[in-house]
């Protein structure tokens, strides 16, 4: 089935399939607080909504630490007086930063903590066989609980967790995310299955991906296009302008048939407005130059 698969993709006991990694993050969280009472989820400041949604809806004390800072980790861990559990994603999607997978880890060792990693950003895109970062860095075995998504790099629909047996067993019992709602249809199942099965055999895919976001970010530079930088695939173009940002956006898709998200407040802090910009391994060489030259267009940098 789609869960063994899931499972045997990030090496876990079981894995629990939702309509979408949201879901999936959201309810996962808040049944986590009834497991274990004293729970206190200690979370990155950078945090996906649907993070932040389960946290708050859990009802469990809450302690934010500053985006990938270790020093602030470890105190609000000092902080923690019952159980702690760290919230955290391996590559952050509005500026493509990963995060200090390996440091969190021990760290959560020392302090006993629960590790619940979102890698939906990730799956299908990093590592040997596509499970993620966490598996790129060999260190997925040291995660409790592995969230992921069925969309963006394997191209359907859906969310799932992956984790022990028990913890999978007492979230399929009682989140309310997942047993009030329809569950996905097979054909999405049977396409999700076949996408997981092809990515884990074609690596290849993986390389080239990685060689097209370099090579945008590369063109990027040389044409004077304001990026910020990352070691991910994710190409954040710098706009600063919320209006700008829509109107380029609606240029690019209009006048050159290129079609780019604007990431505006609230996803991102205002000020930094972007375009973000994730190549594919199917995106040609002419298609990266068709884009710098229609970015440079309309940032009228030509």
């Amino acid at each position: 089935t789609l869960e063994r698969e899931l499972a045997r993709l990030h090496n876990k006991e079981s894995a629990l399939l939702f309509t979408s990694a949201f879901n999936a993050n959201e309810w996962s969280l808040i049944v986590l607080k009834g497991i274990i009472p004293d729970l206190e989820f200690v979370s990155d400041s950078k945090n996906h909504a649907s993070l932040i949604g389960g946290i708050r809806h859990s009802r469990a004390p809450k302690h934010i630490f500053d985006h990938n800072n270790m020093y602030d980790l470890r105190a609000k861990l000092d902080g923690v007086k019952g159980t702690p559990c760290i919230v955290f994603e391996s590559v952050y999607s509005m500026d493509g930063y990963v995060s200090k997978i390996e440091e969190i880890l021990d760290i959560a060792d020392e302090y006993n903590a629960v590790t619940f990693l979102d890698e939906v950003h990730a799956v299908g895109l990093y590592g040997p066989t596509g499970a993620g970062y966490a598996e790129k860095l060999g260190v997925a075995d040291r995660v409790d609980i592995i969230n992921g998504t069925l969309a963006k790099a394997f191209g359907c629909q859906g969310g799932y967790i992956a984790g022990d047996d028990l913890i999978m067993d007492v979230i399929r019992s009682k989140a309310s995310g997942f047993i009030f709602t329809t569950s996905l249809s097979p054909v999405v199942c049977a396409g999700a299955y076949a996408s997981i099965r092809y990515l884990r055999q074609h690596s290849e895919l993986r390389e080239m991906h990685q060689k097209n976001a370099k090579k945008l970010k590369n063109l990027c530079k040389m044409a004077g296009i304001d990026i910020l930088q990352n070691d991910t695939h994710i190409v954040p173009v710098m706009i600063r302008d919320a209006k700008r940002c829509k109107a380029i956006s609606d240029e690019l898709l209009y006048d050159h048939d290129i079609y780019v998200q604007p990431i505006n407040y609230p996803t991102v802090p205002v000020g930094t407005e972007r375009l973000r910009f994730c190549p594919t391994p199917a995106h040609t060489e002419d298609l990266i130059y068709k884009l710098i030259d229609s970015l440079k267009k309309v940032l009228t940098l030509s």
